[in-house]
């Protein structure tokens, strides 16, 4: 399936020169009992040498066959060729898009490109057996590349696997797509080299020629290499399959070699150099694997826990030692910062195993006078400036990060005021719940106080709040309620009013404690200061009363009936509140026995 290409820059990784394609950089790293091998398959019919035959096919096959203690971890398919690309073919009829594209590789005026795939699934599935790579057409370029004998296609897989017979390895994938004019250098970094014993390094190349060998060597800090009879010291680049023995893999080389004797203990990079004094040779990627035996420390953010206001905020995190071969020591330093500021030091408790885990906390001062934002980041394997002890398979890996938002103590909402009736000496009975808005969920935790310090140090609250009695008129209730990421505080009155009284129109002072009193309801305890006054039917005043001397039907003025129980009859009173909201109240009220 050829495919105009418009614009892949988004795919591009690591920019070198365009004319040059792109750097080859590590891409993937894999650590435990790992290994690889890798098929592939060309499209030429012939080396692309013979200019009499100018064709290419569009699909083409390999075989998979891994021991049965070889299982598949992952799954990485290259293919490449002469054109601007086709970047969408089939690979045992599935298809396949590319994930990433090498391409702006330019030489003598004609473009060639490799492109890149994750199919570690499918891999999985299928198993041993055959692959076929199909719909891959670049037949409408070759013709354009034939002229100079760079008209080329084909594609690889390279399968990392896991043996629990292997040793512990470090397998590093580095790819780009970098040409070799005559001479380059390509830098390999974080290698660890534990055991040179069994070392190995890989190359994918393109376009490569049997019958050119002026000056084409591999060599491996400085040193010459070879991979005899497959692959002599001045011919490296030879349509050759050192995993399969092939050596008809045209213009293509899936190609390894032992670098035992090349690479020592303690290392941890390497130089690749490639020559080609005639041959017109891409690399698309090189694999090392290399004996290590190293922890691989990580770290992350569970959560944080922080209170409206306060100074402090404890961080929750885990530390990991997954992609390792070693364990993780003990007491490995774990480093707080915000804003690049170092803050605090913790460590690890237990040493850690390969895929083990430790979780812990920490307590954290936010810096003072910080009203807004922090930048916090966390390092583990850092003594507090950025430097590490433990020597680990990556250290590039060692962080994370956050943004903590800071909590200050809100601000009151005034709520309107709450109003109820005396029920006595200024005080009344109130329903705190009935002050809040509707907004607010009544199955949020709600908390009433009655003082603004009885809140911020969360004491005395004010329980049954549905039935509570005033302690002061006017009185400042306040209320917090919890929500996230912050509680919400409230404020309002509560108020005490005398309310009218009421006066019955009747009672009987006969001893038997029912109705013995005029009892006015609303009027004792509340109007403390008023004066009640009753009259006989001659308008003869024969009591007298106050807040202290209710009238319980005798008299106490006139000559006659001092202190006497008066006959059953009408009687008249005048009320005086002496409240400024009210004026006297008269009226009549019947006496029986």
């Amino acid at each position: 399936m050829e495919i105009l290409r418009l614009s892949f820059l988004t795919f591009i990784l690591c920019y070198s020169n365009l004319n040059f394609g792109q750097d080859v950089v590590l891409y993937q790293q894999f650590n435990g009992r790992y290994d690889y091998v890798a098929i592939g398959n060309t499209l030429n019919l012939v080396e692309n040498e013979a200019l009499d035959i100018c064709a290419i096919l569009t699909s083409s096959s390999a075989t998979l066959n891994l021991n049965p203690n070889q299982n598949i971890t992952a799954a990485f398919l290259y293919w490449a060729g002469s054109g601007t690309g086709d970047f969408d073919i089939l690979l045992n009829t599935t298809p396949i898009s590319a994930e990433r594209i090498f391409d702006d590789m330019i030489y003598n005026g004609r473009e060639y490109f490799a492109a890149f795939a994750d199919i570690t699934a499918l891999i999985q599935n299928q198993g041993n057996g055959n692959y076929t790579v199909s719909e891959f057409n670049l037949t409408s370029f070759i013709p354009n590349y034939c002229i100079n004998g760079t008209n080329f296609g084909g594609w690889a897989i390279i399968i990392i696997y896991e043996d629990q017979n292997l040793t512990l390895n470090q397998v590093n994938i580095y790819d780009g797509l970098q040409r070799v004019p005559t001479q380059i250098s390509i830098t390999l970094e974080n290698l660890n080299v534990m055991d040179n014993e069994g070392a190995k390094i890989g190359f994918l190349a393109w376009e490569g020629d049997a019958s050119l060998a002026v000056s084409e060597t591999l060599s491996i800090n400085g040193n010459p290499i070879s991979s005899l009879p497959l692959n002599p010291v001045n011919n490296a680049f030879n349509g050759t399959n050192s995993f399969t023995g092939e050596s008809e893999l045209y213009n293509m080389d899936i190609d390894f070699y032992n670098i035992q004797n090349n690479i020592n203990i303690g290392d941890s990079t390497a130089t690749i150099e490639l020559t080609s004094g005639q041959d017109f040779v891409m690399i698309n990627n090189i694999i090392t694997v290399l004996n290590s035996q190293l922890p691989d420390a990580t770290i992350v953010l569970n959560d944080y826990l922080q209170n409206c206001g306060d100074e402090q905020i404890q961080i929750n995190y885990t530390v990991y030692n997954t992609n390792s071969t070693d364990i993780l020591p003990a007491n490995t330093p774990i480093a707080f910062y915000f804003d690049n500021m170092f803050i605090s030091q913790s460590f690890t408790q237990n040493e850690l195993p390969i895929d083990g885990s430790e979780s812990g906390s920490t307590v954290l001062n936010f810096p003072i006078g910080q009203t807004a934002s922090l930048a916090l980041t966390i390092i583990v394997d850092d003594d507090g400036t950025q430097n590490g002890i433990v020597t680990e398979t990556n250290e590039n890996n060692n962080l994370t990060s956050a943004t903590i938002d800071l909590l200050p103590i809100p601000a009151f909402t005034i709520l309107p005021n709450l109003l109820e009736c005396n029920k006595g000496f200024g005080s009344a009975v109130f329903n705190l719940q009935a002050a809040l808005p509707e907004s607010i969920d009544p199955s949020s935790m709600i908390s009433f106080y009655g003082k603004a310090s009885d809140l911020e140090n969360d004491e005395n609250e004010l329980f049954f709040p549905e039935g509570y009695s005033s302690a002061s008129n006017p009185q400042t209730i306040f209320v917090k309620v919890e929500g996230i990421p912050c509680y919400d505080l409230y404020k309002f009155d509560i108020m005490v009013e005398n309310c009218p009284p009421t006066v019955p129109q009747g009672f009987s002072p006969s001893g038997d404690n029912i109705n013995d009193w005029f009892n006015i309801q609303g009027l004792y305890d509340i109007f403390l200061n008023h004066e009640l006054k009753i009259f006989n039917r001659y308008g003869t005043l024969i009591f007298e009363g106050n807040n202290s001397t209710p009238w319980e039907g005798r008299s106490n003025r006139g000559l006659n009936n001092l202190g006497r129980l008066l006959p059953v009859g009408t009687y008249y009173y005048i009320l005086n509140l002496n409240d400024s909201g009210y004026k006297p109240l008269q009226g009549w009220v019947y006496l029986s026995y």
